[in-house]
């Protein structure tokens, strides 16, 4: 048998990280993550506490760990491409995206809804992840910790802009009031509850789009 190469070693230390941060996200989620120790994520990963900090070196970097992969994957789809102008159809692409992402790792969404729920760990993602940025690309040198802020300031100038072409009365404050609280209810009902049938969740998606767009 060959000695494995330093790609596959890396490979490999990858799936073990995945798999940590996986368990680590459900016993976050169902048993709380002040109550869950490092001990007990290593004992449910099948892996030693020791060999445990050599992938994660506190609680708290797992945890972040946790919350970048999950950002990193809905980042992909916002503002495509990285011009920090979001556009009709820019718009549409990340609604759609974000609802299929929901829809294909349910059960992971589920449990990471299930974490941020938890005030503590909601207070400090905010903190995190909602820090000011004051352009666009501060936004790509420090993409983190700052996605969600671009993503309010990006979608506040959307819906100024839409001003533009909607009666006298529109108001674009409200307006993203209301999809913010249209799509995280959306979540919540899918992700949480397990409200949302089958054969309304496209149907929804697209309504969702033709109210907002």
């Amino acid at each position: 048998m060959s000695p494995r190469t330093p790609k596959q070693f890396e490979e490999m230390r990858e799936e073990k990280k995945t798999l940590i941060m996986d368990v680590a996200l459900e016993h976050f989620a169902k048993e709380g993550y002040y109550n869950t120790t490092i001990n007990h994520i290593a004992k449910h990963a099948g892996i030693s506490k020791g060999l445990m900090y050599n992938y994660f070196e506190s609680k708290e970097v797992l945890l972040t760990e946790i919350i970048n992969r999950s950002m990193e994957e809905i980042s992909r789809y916002f503002d495509p491409d990285k011009d920090g102008y979001l556009s009709e159809e820019e718009f549409e692409l990340f609604i759609r995206k974000l609802f299929h992402l929901l829809r294909e790792k349910l059960s992971f969404w589920r449990l990471f809804y299930q974490l941020l729920v938890q005030k503590d760990v909601r207070d400090q993602f905010l903190k995190t992840y909602l820090c000011p940025v004051n352009t666009v690309s501060e936004l790509y040198i420090n993409s983190s910790s700052s996605f969600l802020a671009i993503v309010s300031k990006m979608i506040t100038e959307y819906f100024i802009r839409k001003k533009e072409r909607k009666p006298a009365d529109y108001d674009p404050i409200l307006e993203q009031y209301m999809f913010i609280y249209t799509i995280e209810g959306f979540i919540m009902l899918t992700s949480y509850l397990d409200m949302v049938d089958d054969n309304y969740y496209d149907k929804t998606v697209n309504r969702i789009i033709e109210l907002y767009k």
